[in-house]
Parts: structure tokens; C-alpha cells; sequence
């Protein structure tokens, strides 16, 4: 490593500083450049000239103090607002579809329960009525009844056969 100006350089392998004639050099090619209108680009030295050790952390340095003081807080509430307000939107649907959904679930589990109710009421209803047809309950209701005129027939039923 070397040290100049103050500044610590770290060399990698492979690559060689250039020689302060050829900084010098460069210098002079920017300075004599033809594109006067442009602005031009600091040189390597300026660059050196200007870094010290007392400069400011990099911007993407984040301290306890900006967290506490709610810096890193406004600054990412003002980057991201409309990713937050989308997230809050989505989130206020996704409840309300779900509460929506529990709600349908709960109406259904009811009228299935009302279902099977109805369907034994049915089943007792056509039981009792069928035991209320039968031929020995129609005798019983008939042979107590005194105001009756029906009679049992005392002779089977004729079949008449039809010609086609």
C-alpha cells in the first residue's frame, strides 16, 4: 500500500499507478482539449487532492441516529409511498374478501344444517302418512266411525278386459 496526500490506495494486482510524468501529461491533454464547451471531468490529482479522511460517511451509510431520529424512516415512507399505499389497499381487500368469504361459508354450513332438517321432517311426514294409508288403519278409522255408510265389499274386484 502506499500513502499520499493522506489518502490510503490500495493497489491491486495487476495494476501498476502511472508515472507522474504521464499524470502531468494527462493533465495537460485535458487542459488543451479542444471541447472547451464541455465540462470537463476532475483529473486523478484534483480527485486526489480533494479526498481526505475527514470526509462525511457515504450516503449509503446508515447510522443509529438517523433510525432513532426518523430519517431513515421519512426518507423510505417518501421513496416508497405508492408501494405503501398499494400494499395498505390490498391488504384492506384481501381482509374484506376473507371476512366476505367466512360470511358465505357460515350462510352455507346453515342452510345445509336447515337441508337435512327439512329433509327429516320429509321422511317422518311421508312415514306417518303411510302408515295412516294403510288397509288396516282405514278399517280401524272406518269400523269406529258409527256415522259411516262405507262397507267393506264382501266380493273382489272384476277385471274387464279391454280390446285394443
Amino acid at each position: 500500500m502506499k500513502k499520499n496526500n493522506d489518502v490510503e490506495l490500495i493497489v491491486e494486482a495487476g495494476y501498476e499507478e502511472p508515472l507522474q510524468e504521464e499524470l502531468d501529461e494527462r493533465d495537460a491533454a485535458a487542459a488543451t482539449s479542444p471541447d472547451e464547451g464541455r465540462e470537463k471531468a476532475p483529473t486523478l490529482r484534483q480527485l486526489k487532492a480533494q479526498a481526505s479522511e475527514d470526509d462525511v460517511a457515504p450516503i449509503g451509510t446508515l447510522t443509529l441516529r438517523q433510525i432513532v431520529g426518523g430519517d431513515f424512516l421519512l426518507t423510505f415512507v417518501r421513496h416508497y409511498v405508492w408501494f405503501i399505499v398499494l400494499v395498505v389497499l390490498l391488504t384492506c381487500v384481501y381482509v374484506g374478501v376473507r371476512y366476505q368469504c367466512q360470511q358465505d361459508v357460515i350462510e352455507i354450513s346453515r342452510l345445509e344444517h336447515e337441508l337435512i332438517d327439512a329433509k327429516f321432517r320429509a321422511m317422518s311426514s311421508s312415514s306417518n302418512l303411510t302408515e295412516l294409508c294403510r288397509q288396516s288403519n282405514v278399517l280401524k278409522v272406518l269400523s269406529q266411525d258409527e256415522d259411516n255408510e262405507l262397507q267393506l265389499p264382501e266380493q273382489p274386484p272384476y277385471i274387464i278386459p279391454v280390446g285394443e
